[in-house]
C-alpha cells in the first residue's frame, strides 16, 4: 500500500500493531482470534482501513468527535501555518488563535463570556469541579464544594471526573473515588425510576435533585452537573420541563449548574449546545469532542462573568486566584483548527443539516418500532440511540451478546455504528448513532437500511 508516497508493508504494519499498541477498551487476549482494524484513510463519512475494507462512519470518529467529517484541507492547512508561525506557548500568556477563538466562541454563547482551555473533555470537568471548590472556600467558608450528578450520564476518565459519572461499570475496580459527588436519578422516562409516565409524572425525576440538596446540605451542595442529553449513557434527552425544575432548584439554594457538552456541543443536536433546546442558562459550561473536530485535541471550560469575577481578588493575597495550569492549553494550533471547524459549521449551514438529518434519522428509527426487538428510540440532532429489549411489556434488555451480534451485522454491511460498552450493569442494551454533520439524505439512508436489515437478521 501507497503512504505519503511510500511503499508500507500491511502485514508488517499490523504486526507493530498487535505487537505494540495497547487498544482502548479493548480486551487483547481476542487478538490472535481477529487482528485489529487499522484505520488508514478518510473522507467526507468514508473510512478505509489497511485491509482496503471501506465503511460508512456513523459514529464521527468512534467517539462522536469529527464532526464536519474526514479530509478537511482547510483545517490542515490553517493548523500547519500556524505551527510554523508558533505551534505552543503556555496559556499564562495569550496567543492570537486563543484570543480569537474566545471571542468567536463567547458569540455563541449569550451570557458566556470567559473561555478556559485544556486538551480533553475529562480534563475540563476537571477545571470546572477545582473552580466550584475554589469558589467554596474563597466565598462560603470552605463550604458549598459538594457536586451532583445525575445517574447514566459520564463526564470523563480521570478520577475526579469519574467519581461524577453515573455508570457503575466505568467505574470498576478504579476506587477509592473522590469524595464530594452525589448522584441524582437519571431522566430516561423509557426507564423511570418513579414508575410514572410523562407528563403525569411532576417531573419527579428532576425535583429529586432537591430532596439530594437537603440530604447532603444546602450549605454543601455548590454545583451541579450534567449531559444536556445524556449521550453514551443511553442517548437520552430529557423532556422538554426538566431543565427549568432544575434551574428553579439552582436558584433556590445557590447552585452552579454546570453543562458538560463534550458530546452535545458545536452543533450535534441541531443547535450550538445541547441546553439552548432547553433554555437553560448554565453558569459553566465544558466541551471538547466537536470543538476542532478532533484534527487537534482541545477542550473548553467556558464560564459566566460572575464565576469569573469570584476570582478577581486583592492581588496581594497569593492564592485567591485560579491557580490551575493544563500544559496543552497553551497550543496555539489547538485554537486554529477550532476556529476554521467553526466556520465551516457556520459556512455550510451545518447546525440546519444535523436538525434535518436528525429528525430524518430519528424518523426512520420510530418506523423500526415495531420490529420485535426495538423498545424504545430516541435521540435530538444527529445523535440517536435504540434501546433493544427481550420483551417490549417487561422491557427486560437484550444481552450485550446480542447488542455485538447486531453491530457485528451492521458492519458487515459497510456501517459503522456504536454501542453502550461497559456502563451500566444489565443495561448495555443501547446502539448509538451519531454521524458527521455534513450527513446527506442517502448517508441517512444507507444507515437506516444497514440497522433495519441487521436487526431483522438477528431477530431471526
Amino acid at each position: 500500500m501507497q503512504d505519503n508516497g511510500k511503499t508500507m508493508d500491511p502485514n508488517a504494519l499490523v504486526r507493530d500493531d498487535v505487537e505494540h499498541v495497547w487498544h482502548h477498551l479493548f480486551q487483547h487476549s481476542t487478538i490472535a482470534a481477529k487482528e485489529p482494524t487499522v484505520m488508514v484513510e478518510g473522507h467526507g463519512l468514508r473510512l478505509r482501513d489497511i485491509r482496503g475494507r471501506e465503511y460508512l462512519d456513523a459514529t464521527s470518529g468512534g467517539v462522536w468527535c469529527v464532526n464536519v467529517g474526514y479530509g478537511r484541507k482547510s483545517i490542515a492547512e490553517a493548523v500547519c501555518a500556524q505551527m510554523i508561525k508558533m505551534p505552543y506557548y503556555a496559556a499564562t500568556a495569550g496567543n492570537i488563535p486563543y484570543a480569537q477563538f474566545a471571542a468567536k466562541l463567547s458569540s455563541l454563547m449569550p451570557g458566556i463570556s470567559r473561555v478556559y482551555l485544556s486538551n480533553s473533555g475529562s480534563e475540563a470537568n476537571e477545571k470546572a469541579y477545582k473552580m466550584v471548590r475554589a469558589i467554596g472556600h474563597m466565598k462560603h467558608g470552605g463550604k458549598k464544594k459538594t457536586v451532583l450528578y445525575r445517574h447514566r450520564d459520564y463526564h470523563g476518565t480521570t478520577i475526579g471526573a469519574l467519581s461524577s459519572t453515573g455508570q457503575q461499570e466505568r467505574k470498576e475496580w478504579f476506587g477509592p473515588f473522590v469524595p464530594g459527588f452525589a448522584e441524582i436519578p437519571h431522566a430516561c422516562c423509557y426507564r423511570c425510576a418513579f414508575g410514572k409516565t410523562y407528563p403525569g409524572c411532576d417531573i419527579d425525576c428532576a425535583r429529586a435533585m432537591e430532596s439530594v440538596i437537603l440530604r447532603e446540605g444546602p450549605d454543601e451542595v455548590g454545583a451541579v452537573i450534567f449531559e444536556p442529553i445524556t449521550a453514551g449513557g443511553g442517548v437520552i434527552p430529557p423532556v422538554k420541563e426538566y431543565y427549568q425544575v432544575i434551574q428553579d432548584i439552582c436558584g433556590k439554594y445557590g447552585v452552579l449548574l454546570i453543562m458538560d457538552e463534550v458530546v452535545c456541543g458545536m452543533g450535534r443536536t441541531g443547535k450550538w449546545f445541547g441546553y439552548m433546546h432547553y433554555n437553560a442558562k448554565p453558569d459553566i459550561v465544558t466541551m471538547a469532542k466537536g470543538v476542532a473536530s478532533a484534527y487537534m485535541p482541545i477542550s473548553v471550560t467556558a464560564t459566566t462573568e460572575n464565576v469569573f469575577a469570584q476570582f478577581l481578588n486583592d492581588p496581594t493575597d497569593p492564592m485567591a486566584y485560579f491557580r490551575d495550569i493544563s500544559t496543552f492549553g497553551g497550543c496555539a494550533a489547538g485554537c486554529t483548527a477550532a476556529l476554521e471547524s467553526t466556520r465551516i459549521v457556520e459556512e455550510e449551514n451545518l447546525l440546519e443539516n444535523s436538525r434535518l438529518m436528525g429528525e430524518r434519522m430519528l424518523g426512520g428509527l420510530k418506523d423500526m418500532l415495531d420490529l420485535p426487538r426495538v423498545g424504545d428510540v430516541r435521540g435530538r440532532g444527529l445523535l440517536c440511540g435504540i434501546e433493544l429489549v427481550e420483551d417490549k411489556k417487561t422491557r427486560q434488555p437484550v444481552s450485550e451478546a446480542y447488542v455485538l451480534k447486531v453491530v457485528g451485522a451492521i458492519a458487515a454491511q459497510g456501517v459503522l455504528v456504536g454501542r453502550t460498552n461497559r456502563s451500566l450493569p444489565g443495561h448495555n442494551n443501547i446502539i448509538n448513532l451519531a454521524p458527521a454533520l455534513i450527513a446527506t439524505k442517502d448517508d441517512i439512508d444507507t444507515i437506516l437500511s444497514a440497522v433495519k436489515n441487521a436487526l431483522v437478521q438477528a431477530a431471526l
